[in-house]
């Protein structure tokens, strides 16, 4: 197994399990609409779901028409995912790392999406991180999968303005 593969299967498996485990000890150990206080006035869980995508985008959407636009969008990120990781470097660990953190958090979605209801492909996802932030206002509640997909963006945008000064600095590379 080559490093780049090594680092986007680790990420990608971590990334889905610690999504999936808190995901579910959430939704076990916290009724439905709860929420306990971690840090007063800052930090709470709670136990929200939301059938929308990022900030509730579609939450208000028809069934029949929210479930196959999300799935189908997360069929469409995960292909390009994939071929995003198939045009890498054999040594680019860091996007193989960002790329692999993306699809685990992907694919955790999707899987609530898929499965959490009692009706299959009917699932919201579980959101549960909410934060309160200065003048009392309330960041819309988020998921280990949703800062999975920030952080590994994030990773990849810093990794593309690191490489676009370096070869600005280098007239040799271009």
């Amino acid at each position: 197994m080559t490093p780049k593969l090594r680092f986007f299967l680790t990420l990608f498996v971590v990334t889905l399990l610690v999504d999936q485990v808190t995901k579910g000890l959430v939704a076990w150990s916290l009724p439905y609409g709860d929420q306990s206080e971690v840090l007063r006035g800052f930090f709470y869980l709670t136990h929200v779901r939301n059938p929308g995508a990022a900030f509730s985008f579609l939450a208000d959407q028809p069934a029949w028409f929210r479930q196959p636009f999300f799935i189908g969008v997360t069929g469409v990120a995960i292909f390009i995912i994939i071929s995003f990781y198939r045009r890498l470097a054999p040594g680019d660990r860091l996007s193989a790392f960002a790329l692999g953190a993306i699809l685990g958090g992907a694919v955790g979605n999707l899987l609530d999406r898929l499965f959490r209801s009692d009706q299959l492909f009917h699932g919201e996802v579980v959101d549960f991180l909410h934060f309160i932030l200065w003048g009392g206002y309330a960041w819309p509640d988020f998921n280990f999968a949703d800062t999975f997909i920030v952080c590994g963006v994030a990773l990849l945008v810093l990794e593309l303005f690191a490489t676009e000064g370096e070869s600005r600095a280098d007239p040799a590379r271009t």
